[in-house]
């Protein structure tokens, strides 16, 4: 039965929505009281990947012969002027943190159900960003991902165990091999305990190059993590 006390926080909040609504972050249009991030008809629409392939998926392929990974997943595929690149600008540039960790807890129920190799996993790590940067954005949009994926999949989150040494500019108009001269070399351990013998899992938001998550994971597999699997937000097409 509901106690007076989460009666009175769900009139609040009800009234709280009716003066300062919630937008879909897909169409615009208010979200109802239980919806979250997207409306029902955004959400139905999310292109969502076929997380039954793994092994010969594009994601996985991608790093084929570059780096050994336990898994590579990505939920949504990105596209130009799609719903995932206006979901991702949302949360990297507007604020919107918190829909990168309801988005990162859906792709984790995912998981939990179609996956089985994320049974393994022990720790989840947050593809870091210099200091700098996350001064200038308030956050590291990538953490929030990883901490709605934490909820779904109840596996740790480590914040401070890989970090960025050298701030770069972004990397959006580069091609592969610029990417990875930008970044081969900008990671480092910081916490070798922490991911020693360790199942980690990289989380990023959008794989498009793999030049990051390929330096990132090089660098904790030389560190002495067991293994290295890699989710994704997005893949670009």
């Amino acid at each position: 039965m509901e106690t007076l006390l989460q009666f009175m926080k769900r009139a609040w909040n009800n009234f709280v929505d009716l003066l300062y609504p919630v937008s879909c972050l897909g169409c615009g249009d208010n979200l109802t009281p239980n919806e979250e991030v997207l409306c029902v008809q955004c959400r139905v629409k999310l292109p969502v990947t076929d997380l039954s392939k793994t092994r010969n998926s594009g994601v996985a392929l991608q790093f084929a012969g570059k780096v050994p990974l336990d898994f590579a997943y990505s939920y949504l595929t990105f596209s130009k002027k799609g719903i995932v690149q206006r979901l991702i600008h949302q949360i990297k540039y507007k604020g919107r943190k918190e829909a990168g960790a309801v988005l990162g807890r859906w792709f984790g129920y995912e998981l939990k159900e179609k996956c089985e190799e994320i049974a393994e996993a022990n720790l989840l790590i947050g593809v870091p960003l210099h200091p700098v940067r996350r001064r200038q954005r308030g956050f590291n949009q990538s953490e929030w991902i990883a901490n709605g994926l934490s909820e779904a999949l109840q596996i740790p989150v480590n914040t401070t165990a890989l970090k960025r040494t050298r701030f770069e500019a972004s990397q959006t108009k580069k091609g592969k091999g610029a990417r990875w001269e930008n970044v081969h070399d900008v990671f480092a351990v910081a916490d070798a305990e922490a991911i020693r013998g360790r199942r980690v899992v990289l989380v990023d938001d959008v794989l498009t190059t793999g030049a990051t998550l390929e330096a990132c994971a090089t660098q904790l597999l030389n560190a002495g993590c067991a293994s290295v699997g890699i989710l994704t937000l997005a893949a670009a097409r």
